[in-house]
């Protein structure tokens, strides 16, 4: 009889084993919620997901996350500026949520840690599925975040800025938000830090009918930290969902981003820009189920990379029987600016309907050097004529925003970009 040794377990996941060991009494939460941290690390124990999960082919969790440290309480953070004018800020500073709610006329807001201490979030809690690494860490960790529930018929004049902001060691949070029946809302969502780190985010956005929600990432995290993150959503009737990505840092950072366009007539957009340099990895993986008929969606990615960065989208469309009269586009273009980077791209359409209109496509190239040779001939240096051709390259994704001072606040952070890495 042949016998087979379970792998041993590597140093990051030993880490995350013992740390709940020694976490789990300072960890907020009744009995039901305790259950659902327990049932999460026996996933974790099981092992992070290697190339041979396909979910995970292109980032082999196992190898990547090579270290993951100790939580460190003493650490201090302060919040950061935020990316537009007249913005109300939620701050989490090292994993806790940071001052005191702030009064705005129809939303609640509430902290993450006063509804694991109550359980009202318990149901939450949980791996999705046995490939949903990043719900098991959370829920097996998450301390804190901020809730938001905007009643419904509230337009929210004001954007929320929802940061989780790292300093050394570990921080896993939680960004619940809730838009009622003919709402509006503005979400911004930010992940940054300065110090090493391991970190967990999970954003869960419910949407009533007929409302309307703008929600954008920016992460700009130093290249010694992991962020492992992930965006939830389910779309009610006759309601919007704008998602708009930036990632411009990080060692090892994976974006999930899986949406359920769950009513009818209802509709995704999904922008991303992905800015890599140095020798980081950078994955972000969607899957979007159009599960009502009458529905669209349009997906864009934009990536630039450079230096010996690795990047990865993978993106799913999942079209079900009864979702006729779907429109679905989804597009992925990469711009590589050295002969070291590499970027994978793997979009996917699975159609169970038979009227429906749905694409997809990809392309990988470098800048086109009669591009180049035009700009140059006209006085333009090399560094400019570069930038100039890269952000033309980018620019679509961003000015899709259609709000000229996010466009105006998202440019400005590409400008600072290309002038250190370009």
């Amino acid at each position: 009889m042949n016998m087979h040794a379970p792998p041993q377990r590597t140093v990051a996941e030993t880490a995350l084993v013992d740390a709940f060991g020694v976490r789990l009494s300072d960890l907020p939460g009744d009995g039901a919620v305790t259950v659902k941290r327990d049932a999460a690390i026996e996933q974790v124990k099981a092992g992070l997901p290697t190339r041979h999960v396909e979910a995970w082919h292109y980032t082999d969790l196992r190898r990547l996350l090579t270290l993951v440290p100790p939580h460190d309480t003493s650490s201090v953070t302060k919040p950061i500026k935020a990316l537009l004018a007249e913005t109300v800020v939620l701050p989490v500073l090292n994993g806790v949520a940071h001052g005191k709610a702030p009064v705005v006329e129809g939303v609640t807001l509430q902290r993450v840690s006063e509804t694991l201490a109550e359980g009202s979030c318990a149901r939450a809690l949980g791996a999705r599925d046995a490939d949903d690494t990043i719900g098991a860490i959370n829920s097996a960790f998450v301390t804190d975040g901020w809730f938001v529930d905007v009643a419904p018929g509230t337009a929210v004049a004001a954007a929320f800025e929802l940061q989780n902001v790292l300093g050394a060691g570990q921080a896993h949070v939680r960004f619940p938000v809730r838009v009622g029946d003919g709402a509006s809302v503005t979400i911004v969502e930010r992940q940054s830090g300065a110090a090493a780190a391991f970190s967990t985010s999970v954003a869960n956005l419910l949407i009533g009918r007929d409302a309307t929600v703008r929600w954008l990432i920016v992460q700009d995290l130093p290249d010694t930290t992991a962020l492992l993150s992930q965006f939830n959503a389910e779309i009610g009737e006759g309601s919007s969902l704008s998602l708009f990505l930036m990632n411009e840092g990080g060692k090892l950072v994976r974006q999930e981003v899986r949406v359920d366009a769950s009513g009818q007539r209802s509709d995704f957009q999904l922008r991303g820009v992905n800015l890599l340099s140095g020798d980081t990895h950078t994955d972000v993986t969607m899957v979007l189920d159009h599960s009502a008929p009458n529905a669209g969606s349009r997906e864009l990615i934009r990536n630039v990379v450079t230096g010996k960065a690795r990047g990865v989208f993978q993106g799913r469309i999942n079209v079900h029987q009864i979702a006729q009269k779907t429109d679905a586009k989804m597009a992925c273009n990469t711009l590589l600016l050295s002969d070291d980077a590499e970027f994978s791209a793997k979009p996917e359409l699975e159609i169970f309907a038979d009227d429906v209109q749905c694409g997809h496509g990809a392309t990988v190239t470098e800048i086109n050097a009669n591009h180049l040779f035009y700009l140059k001939a006209r006085g333009v240096d090399d560094k400019s004529a570069r930038g100039l051709l890269v952000k033309a390259f980018v620019a679509e994704a961003i000015e899709q925003l259609d709000d000229e001072a996010i466009v105006e606040a998202l440019e400005a952070r590409l400008e600072d970009w290309f002038a250190t890495h370009g």
